[in-house]
């Protein structure tokens, strides 16, 4: 039997053959399941209406078989629907319903199990993010919905002109054709929004299980297709491509974001990702190639180098954080210094001056570094992380921890400014910059206070951030962690003599 859900299946098998008998029935009365027909994989109203009933009758979820199309005869099945005498009320609230016609769309063939036995449970049970039902459906509902925006993302019409009648007309007409591969069963869903975009054109949305056709006034469907029903490339693809081509930024360019969101399935049709590999390594080429000729060429051009990334760096929207702070704050200091030191990210007052290292923790990180014998204008200072991330408590602009997206999005920055800067060491202080400087999370108490070898190159050094030393309450406790704080400036410059 087709789509017949296996666990709801066993379920009812096993109460058969354990249920006790009494006199001489044998069991198989009580046991009939009613199976429920649906009209499509994505047939809410369907479902809908059948669940009402048979949850209004009592009918336990065990008790039913949900599949898609006519069913057939079965030696377990009973498709006579319950009377409808001596219902239930039943009340559903507006989430339980908005979570069905979701997670109806999916692919999971226990969907439709999974949503009855909630309702017939209790739907009010929706509120509850512990139950584990719950957490699938949502689960569910979420993937849905990512695969409704990645078909009005990644969908590319391309032009069609031959002797072909457009679904639903009469006459030859030129018509937009695209290919695309859902991974739940959203494309009814979906066809609303390509009706309102696309008005005024004749197109069509071949996929593996249905088509969509607009003629401009009727919106039709047809059966599904195959990759090789779709056309190929047409002339506009190569304006499109020529376009991207110009305007591509590698600096502004979200890699691990884009594969996340734009999967690889999708990319043979899409013209512009063609270009991105070539375009990504081409630019950093570049980018490596002109910061090694600045080098190499006396009269400042190191400089010059940097203050082009750092202007390219105030436009950045790599991640979020852009929309709410002030300003990017760039690294400042020599470009050609042994040492560059990391820090977390901007504070309130670095935010509004543009600058790192002049907040409180500023204070406190120029004491260390004085103590220590370090001239702080003779080394680089940045950030792991570039924009400040705050949360707004009243007039106030409270520090909160970058996350792990965050820091990776600035890593191109970084990495920028070890290849322009080249430092014989660099200083991560506290455990953000630390998974900037290594590539992984790790922990101060691990790897602090000794030289670590990188792979770009040059040694690593990992210690605290000096706002550490600002939330220690007991006095005695915050000297001896300045005092080993400074130590650990002094191992830095040591290593770095060295090396």
């Amino acid at each position: 039997m087709d789509r017949i859900d296996a666990e709801i299946r066993f379920r009812a098998l096993d109460r058969l053959y354990h249920r006790p008998r009494s006199g001489g029935d044998d069991g198989l009365g009580e046991m009939k399941l009613r199976v429920v027909a649906l009209a499509s994989e994505d047939d809410f109203d369907g479902w809908r209406d059948a669940a009402r009933g048979l949850a209004q009758a009592g009918v336990p979820a065990s008790d039913i078989l949900w599949q898609i199309g006519d069913a057939p005869a079965d030696l377990f099945a009973d498709a006579a629907m319950p009377a409808p005498a001596g219902q239930r009320p039943l009340k559903v609230p507006r989430a339980f319903l908005d979570l069905a016609q979701s997670a109806i769309l999916h692919s999971d063939p226990e969907r439709f199990a999974l949503l009855y036995a909630l309702l017939a449970d209790d739907p009010h049970r929706v509120a509850d993010r512990a139950d584990p039902r719950v957490r699938r459906l949502e689960a569910m509902a979420r993937e849905v919905r990512r695969d409704i925006h990645k078909m009005r993302a990644f969908v590319r019409f391309r032009e069609v002109r031959d002797a072909l009648p457009f679904p639903g007309t009469g006459a030859p007409d030129t018509r937009y054709v695209a290919w695309f591969e859902p991974g739940h069963h959203i494309v009814r869903a979906n066809a609303r929004f390509f009706v309102e975009r696309f008005a005024n054109m004749r197109w069509s949305i071949l996929t593996p299980a249905l088509s969509l056709h607009w003629d401009t006034e009727t919106l039709s469907e047809g059966p599904g297709a195959v990759r090789a029903d779709a056309p190929g490339e047409d002339p506009v693809e190569d304006i499109w491509k020529t376009y991207y081509a110009s305007i591509f930024n590698p600096a502004r360019l979200k890699t691990g974001a884009m594969r996340r969101e734009m999967p690889r399935k999708y990319w043979k049709d899409m013209p512009e990702t063609a270009l991105v590999r070539e375009l990504v390594a081409g630019a950093r080429q570049r980018e490596t190639a002109m910061m090694a000729t600045a080098r190499a060429r006396p009269g400042g051009n190191v400089e010059a180098a940097w203050r082009a990334l750092r202007e390219e760096a105030a436009a950045c929207t790599r991640c979020d954080l852009h929309r709410h702070a002030t300003q990017m704050v760039f690294g400042e200091g020599p470009a050609d210094a042994r040492m560059m030191i990391v820090g977390e990210q901007p504070g309130d007052r670095e935010d509004l001056a543009g600058r790192p290292f002049v907040g409180p923790a500023g204070e406190m990180f120029d004491q260390a570094m004085a103590a220590a014998g370090i001239d702080r204008g003779g080394v680089y200072l940045t950030n792991a992380v570039k924009h400040f991330k705050f949360e707004r408590r009243g007039t106030r602009r409270i520090h909160s921890k970058p996350d792990a997206g965050e820091i990776q999005a600035c890593r191109w920055w970084y990495e920028q400014e070890r290849l322009l800067v080249q430092p014989g060491i660099t200083v991560a202080l506290g455990v953000t910059a630390a998974r900037q400087l290594l590539g992984k999370p790790v922990t101060i108490a691990a790897m602090r206070g000794r030289p670590i070898e990188l792979a770009e190159g040059g040694l690593g050094w990992v210690t605290i951030h000096p706002s550490f030393l600002l939330r220690l309450p007991d006095r005695g406790r915050a000297e001896d962690a300045f005092a080993a704080f400074v130590e650990d400036l002094q191992g830095a410059a040591r290593a770095l003599a060295e090396s």
